[in-house]
């Protein structure tokens, strides 16, 4: 059964960030929809098979990896929450942060 999917502001606001990010960089919006498409359909995955994601050291909280990024996201029964995008080449202090976001 999928899960409800939330995404949190945080995940949305690094999820625009990134493709805006790109739109800019190629001056174009095809990679950032086909990005944006990449991020929908994992989501949409991981509401299903939510234990398919890397385990991490907080307690209920899995990393789906896409391309060179990383969905972070908590799972319950019913919900499928969505803390954070970020880009792996980006420096690990902030993936730490989104992770200790989520274990508060």
């Amino acid at each position: 059964m999928a899960r409800k999917i939330k995404w949190s502001k945080r995940a949305q606001k690094d999820r625009k960030l990134i493709l805006e990010f790109w739109i800019n960089k190629i001056k174009s919006r095809t990679y950032s929809i086909k990005l944006n498409q990449l991020f929908i359909s994992s989501v949409e995955f991981v509401s299903k098979y939510p234990h398919t994601g890397r385990k991490t050291t907080r307690e209920n909280i899995r990393i789906k990896f896409v391309s060179h990024f990383a969905i972070i996201y908590k799972s319950t029964e019913k919900e499928l929450l969505i803390m954070g995008v970020f880009d792996t080449r980006q420096n690990p202090n902030k993936l730490v942060k989104i992770l200790k976001e989520g274990s508060s």
